[in-house]
């Protein structure tokens, strides 16, 4: 077993579990230091894209930022989403998968969805691709964004798939916009660790999209902290570079080459 998941393992019950998303080289450099997992997550579509869903990221997209992301991550566990119709079917998935680790050397690969997975992800881990799991609220094929255990149904629904994920062989799973009671008595019953996003400091671990986190982007959905306001930082960077160009500030002799 990697190390790095056997780590994120041996913290269920012990110790949270950090995660964060990132898309650069730039960015993971900086989130290798405090993170515990870091996910090179599919909503870079409408991160980085302004795509309307995440249905429209490509497979090559999501190479080419984790190779990026890759070369600033040292210690942390590197998981990268497989994106929308890259995964139908176990010969598919195997291939696709296969394609992603092999490029961007990640340490495993994330997959939405519940019990029709079952298939897929035995035939991932049996040919030595660690899963990560996707259960509540599932971006790439939801039609509603509203979370998710209101009813007893779909209360029952999510705890099967756990489960079921859980004995198939996933190493975690993320709970997405699950009821708060919900998430608690999941995370409880599985012995992996369970990252929530809008599902309540009851999970294991928690993430969430970098950008959202450092004020870059415009999200206003509940479950989103705003730490710090990047955008205003950058706002007075570019403005006082503007200023100094203008007034002829910059650049200055110590910038600039004398014979």
């Amino acid at each position: 077993m990697n190390k790095k998941i056997k780590k994120i393992l041996n913290k269920k019950n012990k110790s949270k579990v950090i995660c964060l998303t990132a898309y650069s080289k730039n960015v993971a450099t900086i989130l290798d230091k405090y993170c515990d997992l870091i996910l090179v997550g599919d909503s870079l579509g409408s991160v980085l894209y302004n795509y309307k869903s995440t249905k429209e990221v490509t497979l090559d997209i999501m190479i080419n930022h984790s190779k990026s992301v890759k070369q600033g991550v040292k210690k942390s566990l590197m998981v990268v989403d497989m994106p929308y119709n890259t995964y139908r079917n176990p010969k598919e998935a195997l291939k696709n998968s296969r394609l992603v680790m092999k490029k961007t050397k990640c340490d495993a690969i994330k997959l939405e969805g519940g019990r029709k997975l079952i298939p897929i992800i035995k035939t991932l881990i049996k040919n030595k691709i660690p899963v990560m799991g996707h259960l509540g609220i599932l971006p790439q094929t939801e039609k509603k964004f509203t979370f998710k255990g209101r009813q007893t149904k779909e209360i029952v629904n999510l705890f099967k798939d756990a489960k079921l994920l859980e004995k198939a062989g996933i190493f975690s799973v993320v709970l997405e916009c699950v009821e708060m009671n919900v998430a608690k008595r999941i995370t409880d019953q599985l012995k992996i660790p369970t990252i929530g996003i809008g599902s309540s400091v009851n999970c294991d671990g928690q993430v969430l999209v970098i950008d959202d986190l450092v004020g870059l982007s415009e999200s206003k959905f509940r479950f989103v902290k705003k730490y710090a306001n990047l955008k205003k930082v950058i706002n007075s960077a570019v403005k006082s570079y503007k200023s100094e160009v203008l007034k002829k500030k910059f650049p200055k002799a110590k910038h600039s080459f004398k014979k």
